[in-house]
């Protein structure tokens, strides 16, 4: 690498990967800074703001390290690109990932602009656990006159992998971001973070679930924002109602509906926003619940269009619609305005509309897109009289 130090700003939460992160960047010579972002200011239901806690963890490990600290409030454009998104689309009867959606409108956008515009900074570094195939590359000078092309692999450690939630980066920002911890395992980040005298970011409790909500649960939290209107759960093996809900948008496909006087319990299996019904089937396998294809918005690809499935209109490739699950074998069909249809290779419980279907081949994440609407059901099948509307994929105005 030629010419002056180069400046890293490192987005930082307080916890131990991006602190490890950070520390890295400045073992290896880099110029570091440290931003904290604040992206939601309320109080949780025990009266404490986290995000003040969270500044102040990473004002103590800039200190430790030496490197500048600087924050940055985001707060309205998160209310307004991701949170009132995540409100519409629950108010639209599916279930959104609003992790994915903070990575794409506001880490890796307002936050990238901010780092290089105002903090002067030649990259943005995350401690998420992702690679890419140009590393530090992207530091050279010349690098991007030469418009190469960025590919986003899996991480090293294959359990702590976070590429599904980084399926929506823009091509424009993973050219210019770096991932210094992507090449270690948890376990060693937490000793490199404990020979360095931070033990403090070690012993904290790792963050999981939605970062606004907190220790609230989530039912309590969502009806402070979208008014509750009953309607009632109707069974499909029979079209009867079966009970009463408080609102269709605190349930999503596969969960367990809590149907007061039944001795069964119930699933549910889908949702119909028009009607506010929410439709429910016994037993927690049952048919309904499974489906071996599903139908997609348009791909956001993050290195290019595959090849072979523009040559071909199909690929075969893997998939996942959560972070956690495993990778199952699917072939992808191009349809209309760069949406597939995406055909498993064995049935999935619960695939649901709003969420992310992601897709990979080999190490590489190649992009996602949102899970419109899932194929027919293993019950519809065998019943052999699904229509053929079922199969169409909805337009533009009807996502909406």
């Amino acid at each position: 690498m030629t010419g002056r130090m180069k400046h890293i700003v490192c987005a930082m939460s307080g916890g131990v990967d991006s602190s490890v992160a950070a520390l890295l960047l400045k073992s290896r010579g880099f110029r570091v800074t440290g931003l904290f972002m604040r992206n939601w200011d309320a109080l949780d239901e025990t009266g404490v703001c986290t995000a003040d806690k969270d500044e102040e963890d990473v004002q103590f490990v800039c200190d430790k390290l030496n490197i500048p600290f600087h924050h940055v409030n985001f707060v309205k454009e998160y209310w307004h690109d991701v949170f009132s998104e995540m409100l519409r689309q629950y108010q639209g009867g599916v279930t959104p990932n609003p992790d994915i959606l903070c990575n794409k409108f506001i880490k890796f956008d307002r936050l990238l602009q901010y780092s290089r515009e105002t903090l002067g900074a030649d990259a943005l570094a995350t401690g998420h656990y992702a690679r890419t195939d140009a590393g530090e590359q992207i530091l050279e000078d010349g690098w991007h006159s030469k418009q190469h092309s960025v590919k986003l692999l899996q991480a090293a450690d294959s359990v702590k992998d976070q590429t599904f939630f980084l399926s929506q980066i823009s091509q424009h920002a993973l050219q210019r971001t770096l991932f210094p911890i992507g090449d270690l395992t948890k376990a060693v980040v937490k000793e490199m973070a404990a020979r360095a005298g931070l033990q403090r970011i070690v012993k904290r409790k790792e963050s999981m679930g939605i970062c606004f909500i907190g220790t609230r649960k989530f039912n309590n939290f969502i009806q402070e924002y979208v008014e509750p209107r009953s309607g009632n759960f109707v069974s499909l093996e029979d079209n009867r109602v079966v009970g009463k809900h408080k609102g269709q948008f605190l349930y999503t496909v596969g969960q367990k509906a809590k149907i007061s006087g039944m001795k069964e319990k119930w699933y549910i299996v889908d949702k119909n926003p028009l009607s506010n019904e929410v439709i429910v089937a016994p037993n927690t396998n049952h048919p309904a619940l499974f489906c071996e294809a599903m139908f997609t918005s348009p791909v956001h690809w993050i290195h290019e269009a595959p090849r072979q499935l523009l040559q071909d209109q199909m690929l075969d490739c893997d998939f996942r619609f959560q972070n956690t699950d495993p990778l199952v074998r699917c072939t992808l069909t191009l349809s209309s305005m760069g949406s597939v249809i995406v055909s498993l290779s064995r049935p999935l419980r619960a695939i649901t509309p709003g969420q992310y279907a992601v897709f990979y081949l080999g190490e590489e994440c190649l992009g996602g897109a949102i899970i419109l609407k899932p194929g027919p059901s293993l019950h519809v099948l065998n019943r052999k009289n699904y229509k053929t509307e079922e199969l169409r994929i909805p337009t533009a105005q009807q996502e909406s």
